[in-house]
């Protein structure tokens, strides 16, 4: 992953909103007797490593903020933070703090559609044209990013699982170069938003405003690869959003507010912050050699717009409690509190690895791993990371779930989504003895 840096050249829309990937615990906590240590482990001393963390990002002035959610099982859980809002602020970060998590919407559209698979309104491998017809007739760039007429047919169509998987051969603005970028913002298919800052070298790019007329933009524009041949970070959970539309017949963010959000008691997250809650919004910063500068103050936020259009893929801003209860939702097989929001068919499934065996993930960045509804899947582990430094998985064999909350931008200026997970898996270890 490039942008490892955030100099004036590399200050773009393209670099900030680029992030997502994060790593698994792995075999610590797969191996981890979570029922056991359930009731043994609850306090910020049983996580050294994580609170470490914590404590040296903002001890050190490189995040104004950072909050960690832990929890066993069903239980509530347990909060380690440090700082304010923003910089210079009075009021501490908390789990009722508000922070763009971007990409971590992604796990959250996947599931939406899992539920609307377990009802029998959409099928798993179906054609996506038998809901948008637009993307019967595909065609596929012969030279990836290269020439956007030199194209060839789809050799199958895209499927559902295809969406799910970022196997589709769609392209992202945030991802692709040359031509097929610049139209991909021609045609206003660019589903994410910074600031609403004129600051010079972050480019403008809107969205088309509707999401109807995102999906249609999208098939007009060639795929970048053959679908169901490789796995590439892309629109594909945005466009989902389009699909939940026609199989509910319910607008995308209506859907995900009445069968998940208010089900699982998230009264806390928005596509939309309203004025009443700009007090828990945290301020973005962007992180210009080393110093984090304010890219999204709070009161100023973009989030306090309408946006062009809800943005399944990075577009919801949430709370590190609601999006614990997602996870403990998930956690529960689809049961939060004895009322059920999915299935645990559609959870199991969802959070199983969905990548059809026709796609390569050699050289990704999930290469050696899986890839299920919206989320990597390795280890037991299911999750996802957020372009402005959150972080959010569940492990099933621990029972376990975690994630981690501050903001700045782009991700990859601090090694946040490798080190928290890597974090969470040293204290898990030293809890085994190991």
């Amino acid at each position: 992953m490039a942008y490892r840096n955030f100099d004036d050249a590399q200050l773009s829309r393209r670099s900030l909103l680029r992030g997502g990937a994060w790593l698994t615990a792995g075999a610590a906590i797969s191996g981890l007797p979570g029922g056991s240590l359930a009731l043994a482990h609850s306090k910020s001393a049983d996580w050294p490593m994580v609170s470490k963390l914590v404590d040296k990002y903002v001890s050190e002035g490189k995040v104004a903020n950072m909050a960690a959610a832990l929890g066993w099982g069903d239980r509530d859980p347990l909060l380690i933070a440090q700082g304010t809002l923003a910089i210079g602020g009075a009021t501490p970060a908390g789990m009722d703090s508000l922070y763009r998590i971007y990409s971590m919407t992604k796990p959250v559209t996947g599931m939406a559609t899992m539920m609307l698979i377990d009802e029998g309104k959409l099928g798993l491998d179906q054609p996506l044209a038998e809901t948008l017809p637009a993307f019967s007739k595909m065609m596929v760039q012969k030279t990836y990013d290269g020439s956007v007429t030199d194209l060839v047919p789809a050799e199958r169509p895209i499927t559902i699982r295809h969406l799910l998987t970022h196997t589709a051969g769609l392209g992202y603005s945030i991802i692709q170069k040359g031509p097929i970028r610049q139209q991909y913002v021609k045609y206003g298919v660019v589903p994410g938003q910074v600031t609403r800052l004129p600051i010079p070298g972050l480019g403008r790019e809107e969205a088309i405003r509707g999401l109807d007329k995102f999906a249609n933009n999208l098939a007009q524009l060639p795929l970048v690869l053959q679908p169901g041949s490789k796995w590439s970070y892309s629109v594909s959970l945005d466009l989902l959003g389009r699909v939940i539309e026609v199989a509910s017949g319910m607008s995308f963010d209506e859907y995900l507010r009445t069968q998940i959000f208010e089900p699982a008691g998230m009264n806390s997250t928005f596509f939309r912050v309203p004025k009443s809650e700009v007090p828990r919004l945290t301020t973005n910063y962007g992180i210009m050699g080393g110093t984090p500068l304010p890219l999204d103050p709070a009161g100023a936020s973009i989030y306090l717009d309408d946006p062009a259009f809800p943005f399944g893929g990075a577009g919801l801003v949430s709370s590190p409690r609601d999006y614990d209860r997602f996870l403990k939702m998930l956690l529960g097989y689809g049961e939060i509190d004895g009322k059920r929001v999915m299935s645990e068919a559609a959870v199991r499934l969802g959070t199983s690895n969905l990548l059809p065996e026709t796609a390569v993930t050699k050289g990704t960045w999930i290469e050696g791993q899986g890839f299920g509804a919206g989320g990597r899947v390795t280890d037991g582990s299911f999750g996802w990371g957020g372009a402005a430094g959150t972080v959010a998985f569940v492990n099933y064999p621990a029972k376990l779930r975690a994630s981690l909350y501050t903001q700045y931008m782009p991700s990859e200026a601090y090694p946040i989504h490798e080190g928290f997970p890597n974090a969470v898996q040293a204290d898990l270890a030293a809890m085994m003895g190991a």
